[in-house]
């Protein structure tokens, strides 16, 4: 197994597929990185983007290549000096194309008496499955038998034995599974799924078989050689996520391991064998030393202005919560209540303490204190459910009670829909501080906190993953990077989005503040792709418009203020303001995050300028050949611009993960450098044993004090090399070394002894 000291995230999907992605294996090695990390491999749903609804867990997806394209895969890794991690979904199984899935056609046609029973988690006391996929329930009418199947359009289900005479509804009422109007999922869906998706059935890989059966293949790679890590999705969907990675380590005991767990702020974590997260948490812990808490008192007051009222976040999000607990996972709540037939109030209490739950899940008997808290929650905000918090109390403490199991695998799911996709969606204050892992209501933070969170990391995880951004962040980290700089100018800021509020009206307020940070942020970007992104901004919010009540009129009203806002020259001249001193924010960010504690990932395409907004808009295409050539032009010698071609950020990111590649020695520790002098809270420093980075933070408010000035960096005495310029400093008998020398090219540093 190779040494992992740096990943490169790649989409890989059929239109980039196992061979292009292996022809990518040169460029990664002269890019720094030790392993290649894919999306999932195995075989998903026909025509899938993503690779998160697997299908079939016993072979690598065909359209992808399949085998012989992931064996030229890995030896063409193994050519280059690479390993590889790929992302494996151990929570569900896609089913949208019930004939893709083997086990779940058997399901349905055998129903409880399958050898596929025990995969799924179906409710069979409420009888057959019931599939939400009709355009209403009187589309019974349209269905057909053909070639011993049942067939809804294009649709295709399996026929059980011995029930095949009659009318294709008669035939239909005698199977298994019951095709239900769309609309009936989120209340009557009898299985569980991923989040509200019907088309994503939760597997049961607490059951031995079901786990050999879906990892037999990726840990038969693992046993082969040939895989380097594993990054597991979503853990909080599963009955007892530890139970599950201590067996998963046990298959790859030496496997550099994470996980895709969503840890709030502060959050304890148990005991796992594992070697950390996907990175969230760091991706916070950067963002917010780019970020001015001084802007936030001009922010709450513009969003005050703009939405009318004065938005109180935890009520908020207390709301957004109970609407999804109660709405599109009602279908979940009440097969908890169900767990509590005496409780007549079983169903409301559930609903109250799943809104209120203050991270994602426990894991019992860890995590108690989280369930402990938003019991005296409700207590308080509905003293007249007393009684039933009292029986529930007693069943939610008892880890092997199936209500409190069931409940923990609930509360994740209320929580990220709830939370990330409806929350940071409806209070759009400040949309930087609005991404997965994070807290809205933190606005920014000083270097000593930032220092604090380091050194933490380097202590508790020091082999978790880093990122900024991924296939699941709202913004890429070029985007927040431009949006950071508004906290600085917040009162420049309300007066630009006035004007435009009258040129180009939105009617609702936390929408159009919406719109204007994401077009000053993004901007040059094509109409079609702000379109799409804001539409499902607004849509996912659920305030004006959904997905299953769309809003034609303001979804019209939102295009036009898009149209507006792309050919404003006030707009662009705004944007043309602030991109420079995003570029600094986004140098600064990704030299921190490819050099602070832990394995740096970086997403593809974001060794350049990305301004990607929310999936599928961050799967677009990658201009490789552009990067190879920017590269080679760097490797001659070149010291690019900081400029729009984005080549400064493809030399910083190749720098570092070349010299953590090749001087691991030099990051094995974490000390903060001290920073004095008149702009000394403009930049941050630590040292990793040998390597420091120096990174500037709140450039506008530098360049408006007059600049670094008597500013120092307090160096360890002795010769130091930037990697990036190659410039060389001395440190000791002539004193500190002036940030206005180390920060003259570049508003980044990268040291090493000479």
């Amino acid at each position: 197994m190779g040494a992992i000291r740096g990943t490169y995230r790649v989409q890989v999907q059929p239109a980039f597929d196992l061979r292009s992605a292996a022809g990518l294996s040169d460029y990664l090695r002269d890019l720094g990185v030790t392993q290649l990390y894919s999306a999932p491999l195995l075989q998903s749903t026909p025509g899938s983007q993503h690779g998160y609804d697997v299908a079939d867990h016993s072979h690598v997806n065909t359209e992808l290549g399949g085998a012989e394209a992931f064996a030229e895969l890995k030896d063409a890794l193994r050519a280059h000096g690479l390993g590889l991690v790929v992302d494996i979904v151990p929570n569900h199984a896609g089913v949208a194309v019930p004939h893709a899935n083997p086990a779940w056609w058997d399901l349905l046609e055998h129903g409880p008496e399958s050898e596929y029973a025990r995969w799924f988690d179906v409710d069979w006391e409420r009888g057959p499955i019931l599939i939400p996929v009709l355009g209403s329930d009187d589309d019974v009418s349209a269905l057909t038998v053909e070639d011993g199947e049942l067939r809804y359009y294009e649709h295709r289900y399996p026929i059980a034995p011995g029930t095949g005479d009659g009318s294709p509804q008669q035939i239909h009422e005698r199977q298994h599974y019951r095709l239900v109007d769309w609309r009936r999922g989120d209340g009557e869906i009898t299985y569980r799924r991923f989040f509200a998706i019907a088309d994503l059935a939760g597997l049961r890989v607490e059951d031995p078989t079901v786990f050999n059966a879906t990892h037999g293949e990726i840990l038969r790679w693992y046993a082969e050689g040939g895989l380097d890590g594993i990054r597991v999705d979503h853990p909080d969907g599963l009955r007892d996520p530890g139970e599950y990675l201590q067996r998963l380590r046990v298959g790859a005991p030496e496997a550099w391991l994470v996980v895709e767990k969503i840890a709030e702020p502060g959050e304890e974590l148990p005991e796992w064998p594992i070697d950390g997260l996907t990175g969230y948490d760091a991706l916070g812990e950067v963002g917010a030393l780019f970020v001015d808490p001084a802007g936030e008192d001009a922010f709450t007051a513009l969003d005050t202005e703009l939405t009318g009222v004065a938005t109180d976040y935890p009520e908020l999000l207390y709301a957004s919560k109970k609407d999804v607990a109660t709405g599109m996972l009602l279908a979940e709540l009440r097969r908890l209540a169900r767990l509590v037939p005496d409780e007549p109030q079983a169903e409301a209490a559930l609903a109250e303490l799943l809104a209120a739950f203050p991270v994602y899940r426990s894991y019992l008997p860890f995590g108690l204190d989280h369930l402990a808290s938003a019991l005296v929650t409700v207590r308080e905000r509905r003293p007249e459910l007393g009684p039933a918090l009292d029986t529930l109390e007693a069943r939610l403490t008892d880890p092997d009670d199936p209500l409190a199991i069931r409940f923990q695998q609930t509360s994740g799911a209320v929580m990220a829909k709830g939370a990330e996709d409806t929350a940071f969606y409806r209070w759009t204050r400040f949309v930087a501080l609005n991404e997965v892992g994070g807290d809205p209501q933190r606005f920014g933070g000083s270097v000593s906190d930032f220092h604090a969170a380091l050194a933490a990391r380097q202590a508790h995880w020091p082999r978790g993953m880093t990122t900024l951004s991924t296939h699941d962040t709202k913004r890429s980290e070029d985007v927040r990077a431009r949006l950071a700089v508004l906290a600085e100018i917040p009162d420049e800021w309300a007066t630009a989005v006035r004007r435009w509020r009258e040129a180009a009206p939105v009617p609702d307020g936390a929408i159009a503040h919406l719109l204007w940070q994401t077009v000053v942020a993004t901007y040059p970007i094509t109409a079609d792709r702000l379109k799409a992104a804001l539409q499902k901004s607004a849509r996912e919010a659920r305030t004006v418009t959904s997905w299953n009540d769309p809003n034609e009129e303001f979804e019209a009203a939102l295009e036009a203020a898009i149209d507006t806002a792309l050919a404003s020259p006030d707009v662009a001249a705004f944007a043309e303001l602030v991109t420079p001193y995003g570029w600094v924010n986004a140098l600064g960010q990704k030299l921190v995050q490819l050099t602070m504690p832990g394995i740096p990932d970086t997403y593809q395409g974001t060794e350049l300028w990305d301004n990607s907004l929310v999936d599928p808009d961050n799967r677009r295409p990658v201009d490789f050949d552009a990067r190879r050539k920017l590269l080679a032009r760097i490797d001659d010698g070149w010291l690019p611009p900081l400029d729009a071609e984005g080549a400064a950020k493809l030399l910083v990111t190749s720098r570092a993960l070349r010299l953590r590649r090749d001087s691991p020695e030099l990051f094995e520790s974490y000390t903060p450098i001290a920073v004095t002098g008149s702009a000394a809270d403009h930049a941050a420093a630590f040292d990793r044993g040998g390597a420091i980075t120096v990174v500037t933070r709140l450039p506008i408010g530098l360049e408006r004090r007059g600049g670094w000035g008597d500013t120092v960096l307090e160096l360890p005495d002795g010769e130091w090399k930037d990697v990036l310029t190659g410039a060389e400093y001395s440190a000791g008998a002539d004193g500190p070394v002036g940030l206005i020398d180390v920060l003259s090219r570049y508003p980044v540093a990268l040291l090493t002894r000479v």
